[in-house]
């Protein structure tokens, strides 16, 4: 038995401007959108893929699932981010975490990760 990872499931209240959000955040394409759906993936011919799909009631606690990123350089993919519109977010990582946690505009965690040792 095999198994092909399609996409990941976002939760979200406005499905076409977090989609569009994290499309543009990763420069990643719109390969699907309605009024309660937006499928963004790496190519139009690449899983897997983000699909958000609308919600009514907004994120509430901690995420139970969040995507981690491993930038070339660190501090430049933050700060890009957070003029972005992430913003830092504390959910207990601590002060020695070699990782960043950011949260999107709907409150999803994310974290960029540190240089990988060797």
């Amino acid at each position: 038995m095999a198994l092909e990872w399609e996409q990941v499931i976002v939760h979200s209240v406005d499905p076409g401007a977090l989609g569009q959000w994290w499309a543009e955040a990763l420069g990643w394409v719109v390969v699907y959108s309605s009024e309660d759906e937006f499928e963004i993936r790496p190519a139009p011919d690449r899983m897997p893929g983000i699909d958000f799909v609308r919600i009514d009631e907004v994120k509430q606690g901690k995420s139970r699932l969040h995507l981690d990123f491993r930038p070339e350089d660190q501090d430049a993919e933050v700060a890009r981010l957070i003029a972005h519109g992430a913003k830092r977010v504390d959910i207990g990582q601590g002060e020695q975490a070699s990782w960043v946690v950011l949260a999107d505009p709907e409150g999803n965690e994310f974290c960029i990760l540190g240089r990988q040792s060797q």
